[in-house]
């Protein structure tokens, strides 16, 4: 008997898009799992993958549950997450696997508490994501169903996902997913710890409090461009896999890999980027998925800036904004968080003090400055 309504179609509430962590490996622990979801649903599944690993990966037991506050959990929320019936599941090197459904009541909004038991030891370096701006806990032995998770330490190695990539719902008014792409403007860099102050955090706010069903899944990558693999796999390598597939996609905003392109001792020219960016588009809409391109945020101040640089942002930037770019919409970053008298660089009171990332007020600039009627 399914526990999903298989009419409805599966839509991503949540995502992160997998790389190489620095994961020490797991031997007979419990790593619990803090993610915040963009809609909200009536079934829940979780993605895993073992994609860039070198061995099997056996994950004991897998569990859901509503968070209370820090690694502890709502009693009463507790859910069990098998695969194909089973509670243990062995991912080979190189695989993804997605749940069985799960009833859950799923909130918009809100934290999910994933807990995957690691019986045995696990290979340093595991699948997942870096950076994640959200406390991970650990804990000996499978507590994955104690809500007050015995024996936790905060994770040795920091901020990071391992193997959980995906957290979908079941939401029969969803009318479908945005995906933003890039890098580490995008995955939150310089924002607040603990406090989901991204700028795809803040755009599902906006979208919920517009009474809109729309998930927001974020594939930034910190230190991604469009060409070279080394912080993630490229930008034009991944796209396919990352924005294109997630579940539900319906539109993905092409963001800020190409920052990374320019912001470089080897500067990519405006041909080459404006080249990446239709590649991108034509490969979205041979799958029906609408592209919003990005304008290109300023990075006057940086070490690598110079006047030829900030000569190609802007030949980029009026390309995206030009109607015969082929983008069905735009999401100007740029002028969200430039400075007016001196738009090669950012508003003081956006700048997070590197002149490359924005704060937490930034990041709602650039979740303000799209308009939602582009996501109907």
């Amino acid at each position: 008997m399914s526990n999903g309504t298989a009419s409805i179609a599966w839509i991503g509430t949540w995502a992160v898009a997998p790389w190489v962590t620095n994961a020490p490996g797991f031997n007979n622990e419990t790593v619990r799992q803090i993610v915040h979801t963009s809609i909200g649903g009536s079934a829940v599944r979780v993605q895993l993958s073992n994609l860039y690993g070198s061995e099997a990966v056996v994950i004991g037991n897998v569990y859901v549950a509503l968070r209370d506050s820090g690694p502890i959990t709502v009693a009463s929320s507790t859910r069990t997450v098998t695969f194909g019936g089973q509670q243990s599941v062995t991912l080979p090197a190189g695989a993804s696997i997605a749940s069985d459904p799960v009833p859950f009541d799923v909130p918009s909004l809100a934290d999910i508490a994933v807990s995957l038991y690691l019986p045995g030891g696990t290979p340093p370096h595991s699948t997942g994501h870096d950076g994640s701006l959200q406390d991970v806990y650990v804990a000996p032995g499978n507590v994955g169903a104690d809500p007050s998770f015995t024996g936790f330490t905060p994770n040795p190695a920091g901020q990071a996902y391992y193997f959980l990539t995906n957290v979908d719902v079941q939401n029969a008014k969803a009318t479908g997913a945005v995906v933003a792409f890039g890098a580490s403007i995008t995955d939150g860099s310089a924002s607040s710890s603990n406090a989901n102050r991204r700028w795809p955090n803040d755009l599902a706010v906006r979208l919920f409090d517009a009474g809109m069903a729309v998930g927001v899944l974020n594939e930034g990558i910190s230190g991604n461009n469009f060409f070279t693999d080394g912080w993630g796999e490229s930008g034009l390598n991944r796209f396919n896999r990352d924005a294109l597939a997630q579940p539900g996609v319906k539109w993905t905003i092409v963001s800020d890999d190409a920052v990374n392109n320019l912001n470089t001792e080897a500067p990519a020219s405006a041909q080459d980027l404006i080249a990446a960016f239709q590649q991108l588009i034509a490969r979205a809409h041979v799958v029906d998925v609408k592209v919003i391109c990005s304008t290109l945020t300023p990075f006057r101040g940086t070490p690598f800036w110079t006047p030829a640089i900030e000569a190609t942002r802007e030949a980029i930037n009026a390309f995206v904004l030009s109607p015969s770019s082929g983008c069905d919409a735009v999401l100007d970053q740029a002028r969200a968080v430039s400075n007016p008298a001196d738009p090669a660089s950012f508003l003081p009171a956006f700048n997070s003090g590197d002149n490359l990332h924005p704060n937490d007020a930034g990041m709602q600039a650039i979740a303000d400055a799209l308009d939602l009627d582009s996501l109907k």
